[in-house]
């Protein structure tokens, strides 16, 4: 296993109004070591059938390389609003007992989103607000994220994205930004674009290759 350090630019991790710098350390595999499996949770933030970013995200997984499994989490659409008489250590609606499970089961989380009114969509609103809870404790703690997404409009979504982003920073998530991809669908066909493509499978090399330095006693 070779290591190498990014020392031209960091990530950081986003909780509420401040950001706090992190060196990125990535592990390349040297030949002849194995490879280990990373799991993915991808969660979509559109419930339209035909949706160009579940698309996107089918894609994604369709062609993720060896090593790394990209888990499309379903049921979004049936999560009732998040409401804290609704969530008891016993009796969690299923859905959200089984998204909370597929999340907490996976290494990485990646949003696929569109935007709507210039923000997030509620379904993925309302999805983190789920894996927030219990505080501290929720699903997406720790769990390094990244959001992508394309859009007809000019800056690609990059409201919903920066909100999104936030939101799971706020919820624990370490907010890997230079996974980030706000991609316009204005004038390009971004399912068969290799550039746009180059674009996604990079961004998502770069979640899944994501280590965080551990803090300095």
């Amino acid at each position: 296993m070779v290591q190498t350090t990014r020392r031209s630019r960091t990530d950081r991790n986003i909780n509420g109004p401040w950001s706090v710098s992190r060196v990125v350390t990535i592990e390349t595999n040297s030949p002849g070591d194995s490879v280990s499996e990373t799991r993915v949770a991808v969660l979509v933030g559109s419930l339209r059938a035909d949706s160009v970013n579940r698309k996107l995200a089918e894609l994604l997984r369709d062609q993720a390389p060896a090593g790394v499994t990209l888990d499309l989490v379903d049921g979004l659409a049936d999560l009732p609003f998040y409401n804290e008489d609704l969530d008891h250590d016993v009796d969690v609606p299923q859905a959200a007992a089984a998204l909370r499970a597929r999340v907490g089961g996976a290494d990485r989380v990646l949003a696929v989103t569109p935007e709507y009114n210039g923000t997030m969509p509620a379904v993925l609103n309302n999805a983190i607000d789920w894996l927030s809870r219990p505080y501290g404790l929720g699903a997406l703690t720790g769990k390094p994220f990244g959001v992508i997404g394309a859009t007809p409009t000019p800056y690609g979504g990059k409201w919903s994205h920066a909100d999104a982003a936030r939101s799971a920073g706020i919820a624990g998530a370490v907010v890997v930004e230079d996974v980030t991809v706000s991609q316009s669908s204005i004038d390009v066909d971004v399912l068969t674009d290799p550039q746009v493509l180059a674009t996604l499978h990079d961004a998502l090399a770069r979640l899944v290759d994501f280590r965080q330095e551990p803090a300095a006693a």
